[in-house]
């Protein structure tokens, strides 16, 4: 076991050489921009940014896979948590993704290289329920607490709970689900942009929760969890404030985040912060013209290294 298991030092992530956000799933994602873009300039600096990205996390300790997608048919594929997820125990989960064009993202060389470099004893495959219109859309449609072994999922269509129910008999988590809603009455379309779970400390946009009792009923998990709990807004939620990602760096645990992110919390919450994490944000700017930002970019390596 890590000696932090809620923060992996390893990440993969993908450089993509045609992005732009996805026609398909604008429809239910409320973070995507609705704005036209220029495309090749956007396409240009997505590029450069997950370069720096990369090159930032890695100096800070964290080793980084970074794999080419030199695909014009996946615009998201930026995206890697959304299809895979690793797991102490040597442990990998394969998705069944909403948005066909998604579908195209996953790479079979990714999982060979995680085989390669990392002790892998077994690879759970449910992309076979994409037939049946059953989605669970990774670490972005579940937002796992790897030290309480609880997965809470906000309901949305990436997120069937018959599925969540077997991946949580499969990798011994217990489901949370809850609803969660922006003041439009619109139902949030990924987990990982209203929560994000570090070793002892959360971020969430609780007022979005819809329903009191389960709502309470989460907050009090985390208390007893001895987790210290920061509250966001919508608006914080809006600018990507609970999209972020503890690791393990070199010096320590970082919190990799957006500058989005990191602009929109108040310095109350950066001190509450940075007395357990160093805050490192990236600016990822032209990834969230798709509606994700830095968590939705980096699909942590929970696995031992060979």
């Amino acid at each position: 076991m890590p000696l932090f298991p809620q923060a992996p030092n390893a990440v993969v992530m993908i450089r993509p050489h045609h992005f732009c956000p996805n026609e398909e799933t604008k429809q239910d994602n409320s973070f995507q921009s609705t704005e036209p873009v220029d495309k090749q300039k956007v396409k240009s600096l997505a590029f450069d940014q997950v370069t720096i990205a990369g090159k930032l996390l890695e100096a800070e300790g964290v080793m980084v896979h970074t794999f080419e997608d030199h695909g014009e048919d996946t615009p998201d594929s930026v995206f890697p948590n959304n299809w895979f997820s690793t797991h102490t125990g040597g442990q990998i989960a394969i998705y069944p993704m909403y948005a066909k064009n998604r579908r195209k993202e996953r790479r079979s060389d990714i999982i060979e290289l995680l085989k390669k470099l990392y002790r892998v004893q077994v690879v759970f495959d449910y992309s076979g329920l994409e037939y049946d219109d059953i989605y669970l859309e990774g670490t972005g449609a579940m937002v796992l607490d790897h030290i309480e072994r609880i997965a809470y999922a906000a309901s949305s269509k990436r997120s069937d709970s018959h599925i969540l129910e077997r991946f949580c008999a499969h990798f011994n988590f217990e489901p949370m689900v809850f609803d969660a809603k922006n003041k439009a009455g619109i139902s949030v379309y990924h987990t990982n942009v209203v929560m994000c779970i570090g070793s002892d400390y959360v971020l969430a946009g609780f007022e979005m929760m819809t329903n009191a009792k389960r709502r309470n009923e989460i907050i009090q998990r985390f208390e007893n969890a001895g987790k210290r709990i920061i509250y966001l807004s919508e608006q914080q939620i809006n600018s990507f404030c609970g999209n972020a990602l503890e690791l393990q760096g070199s010096s320590g645990r970082i919190l990799a985040l957006s500058v989005t992110a990191y602009n929109a919390l108040t310095n109350n919450q950066i001190s509450l912060l940075e007395e357990t994490v160093k805050l490192v944000p990236l600016d990822v700017s032209a990834i969230e013209l798709a509606g994700g930002s830095v968590r939705c970019m980096l699909a942590g390596i929970h696995l031992s290294r060979r």
